[in-house]
């Protein structure tokens, strides 16, 4: 049969319906997915060393024997560290493994066997080793094959020489290659490779680029990177015009309960506050829905700036929603609505999971009626019962934990309200550009004057009691302490503390200290009882898993230690420190990590003692991490990239973003006979909704 992109991969040679089966548990279910599966490195045969010259760093390629393997425990834990020893004539050293890349990857490795090894020298503890290379087995004809080698990644068995091979074919069988989807023109601008030039050349390294290559500067490089941008800012410039183009409720300019509530507080408003109320309220009388999105760090204040926005929209006759990602975030800014608030007049309701079936009759009555002007709830205010007279505005707390169909449910209740949107995870420029490229961002990038900045210190598990005894001294000074876990049980495959078996070992250790227990498991009675017990000084440590780490807020807490902090993103452990600080009295951040922790962990841990500033954290975290566990996969919204990356690539991302925004901004439908195939490739990949409501 001709073999088209298109086409199934069990239909290429040399594949068939088992190896197809394998491919496509690896999401490669045809030969154009084949072909997207780009190298993850390329070897450089001219890089071969022996280990005697061997220094940090290098990138190296060699031939070497296997002397022994052998696995052992790592540290107190039960995670198991492979160790392959292989030598040759001019010395030997350590391969070690602190995963399984797949089953019976090990069992390859018997002593004696020649195996051609690919990594990078690590220098651990004064030891060089290699940490995850590539051992792969000699090939007869490699001795004659070209000095850069396309590295891929291996699944189940399937060697990165069989899926070159393989890829090969498909160059061999592909006879017809389809036309440029780009536009010419934007080709010649940027000077793109086509799109078959850029598929040959990646797989097809030059001899001599190996520096080009591995750093994915190579033409073939740039081709893919810009090309996976360009798709995605497209349709986010497509969705962002379709919201420009709805009529939105247009919002008066009353201000007189907004001034109240400014002039009623005992402090003034940051510049950084009135800079974002003062965006959003451009976007409220302007006659088109507002989609905003307000960033701003741990205590910078967005909730008050939402407040006023809500105040805006009660004064033009409309009623506003807030929903929070917790019950204990979404009664926290229930508390504060009605401090501030209702004493200009709001009615202010909360709907939860725990609502009574009684007063959810109310609340739909009154909500129907007009009579709530302000309800703050969970998920809660999604179901169907929940119906407003006159929804003109919707407050999203925490984003990123929302799926888009709960925020398109919300949207639906009312007749294209207002939205704006909040986050307390600082997020990288690079990231809101993605994420978020269809929303107008405002930052709240200042602290309110006075507050006192967190101490953050780093310590191993060995200096735990100086910690705990750091911890007693405060609470018998009168305050308050938190200690997370990132386990609420003891776990059989993870040797980490555990908050549950921790807390009862700390109630022996410290019997006059009143400990508390928090986890997400625990029914929502049982958890606002702790809560509300910690809040009111009952409670002197409360002891916890990352279930406190939106919402909670106890001004005489003044101490967080956080063990196994190396399990941690350092975002997370960004807004967990943010659970302290939030008082009169100066706080602190204590992080433990565990046993056995690598210098690149150490090293990125550490960095949390260099700064307080959230979006620093982010940034670094990142870089470090990838945006993918960044956010959190599965509710970042973002496109799975296979060759772009956020960080290295972010000049590339801004073209891309530039040349999107400016083909839709002169063809909103694109509709021009240059632009038709960008049509088809959009709406193919994002659906008939992608040029909904644009023009």
């Amino acid at each position: 049969m001709a073999l088209r992109l298109d086409t199934e991969i069990q239909y290429l040679k040399g594949v068939g319906p088992k190896l197809g089966a394998l491919f496509s548990r690896h999401g490669i279910k045809t030969v154009d997915d084949l072909l997207q599966n780009y190298p993850r490195a390329y070897e450089d045969r001219r890089a071969a060393r022996n280990i005697a010259s061997l220094k940090p760093d290098d990138l190296v390629s060699f031939k070497a024997t296997v002397v022994q393997v052998s696995s052992y425990n790592m540290g107190k834990s039960s995670r198991r560290v492979y160790d392959i020893t292989i030598r040759d004539a001019t010395g030997q050293i350590h391969c070690k493994f602190f995963r399984t890349p797949y089953k019976g990857y090990f069992e390859r490795f018997q002593n004696g066997k020649e195996v051609r090894v690919v990594g990078k020298v690590t220098d651990y503890r004064g030891r060089l080793e290699f940490h995850h290379p590539d051992l792969k087995d000699i090939e007869p004809e490699e001795e004659v094959t070209d000095a850069l080698i396309p590295i891929y990644v291996e699944n189940e068995g399937l060697s990165s020489a069989k899926i070159g091979k393989l890829i090969q074919s498909v160059f061999n069988q592909v006879k017809e290659w389809p036309v440029e989807s780009l536009p010419l023109e934007l080709v010649r601008k940027h000077q793109l490779l086509a799109r078959p030039d850029a598929y040959y050349q990646i797989h097809h390294p030059e001899a001599t680029g190996g520096n080009v290559y591995n750093e994915f500067k190579s033409h073939a490089h740039q081709r893919l990177i810009f090309e996976e941008f360009f798709w995605l800012e497209l349709y986010l410039a497509s969705k962002k015009a379709g919201l420009k183009a709805e009529k939105g409720f247009e919002f008066n300019n009353a201000e007189i309960k907004i001034q109240k509530l400014i002039t009623s507080l005992p402090f003034k408003l940051t510049n950084a506050q009135l800079r974002a109320y003062d965006e959003i309220k451009k976007d409220l009388i302007s006659g088109k829905p507002m989609n905003r999105l307000v960033q701003g760090d741990v205590g910078s204040g967005k909730t008050l700036v939402s407040f006023l926005s809500c105040l805006k929209a009660h004064e033009s006759g409309f009623q506003t929603c807030l929903m929070a990602p917790t019950e204990i975030l979404a009664e926290q800014h229930f508390r504060n609505a009605e401090k501030q608030l209702a004493p200009l007049g709001l009615n202010v309701g909360l709907l939860t999971g725990k609502t009574k079936a009684k007063d959810r009759k109310e609340i739909a009555e009154k909500l129907a009626s007009g009579k709530i002007h302000f309800l703050i709830g969970t998920h809660a205010l999604i179901e169907d019962w929940v119906q407003f007279q006159n929804l003109g505005l919707v407050i999203i707390d925490e984003q990123h934990r929302f799926g888009v169909a709960q925020r398109g449910i919300l949207k639906n209740k009312g007749t294209s309200p207002h939205f704006l949107i909040m986050t307390a995870t600082p997020i990288p420029r690079t990231l809101a550009m993605t994420v978020y490229g269809d929303l107008d961002v405002s930052i709240i990038d200042e602290m309110p004057v006075g507050r006192i900045p967190i101490q953050t210190r780093v310590i191993n598990e060995t200096k735990r009691p100086q910690a705990l005894q750091f911890m007693v001294d405060h609470i018998s000074r009168g305050r308050q302490a938190y200690f997370v876990y990132p386990l609420v049980e003891e776990s059989e495959k993870i040797d980490l503390k555990n908050a549950t078996e921790e807390f009862e070992k700390l109630k022996v250790q410290f019997p006059q200290i009143r400990f508390g227990l928090l986890h997400g498991k625990m029914k929502s009675a049982e958890k606002d009882a702790v809560m509300t017990e910690f809040r009111e000084h009952k409670i002197d440590v409360l002891v916890s898993t990352t279930v406190i780490e939106v919402g909670v807020d106890v001004p005489n807490a003044t101490i967080m230690v956080i063990e196994h902090s190396e399990r941690f993103g350092l975002s997370q452990l960004h807004q967990l420190r943010g659970r302290v600080g939030r008082g009169e009295h100066k706080s602190f951040c204590i992080l433990i990590m565990g046993y056995a922790v690598s210098q690149e962990t150490k090293t990125r841990v550490e960095f949390m003692e260099k700064t307080n500033d959230g979006f620093k954290v982010a940034e670094f975290d990142l870089e470090i991490r990838g945006p993918g566990e960044f956010m959190g996969s599965k509710q970042s919204g973002l496109p799975g990239f296979k060759m772009a990356n956020l960080v290295r690539d972010f000049e590339t991302l801004k073209i891309a973003r530039d040349a999107a925004f400016d083909i839709l901004a002169k063809d909103p439908k694109l509709t021009k006979k240059e632009n038709l195939l960008l049509r088809e490739e959009l709406l193919k990949s994002y659906g008939p909704t992608a040029l909904a409501g644009v023009g």
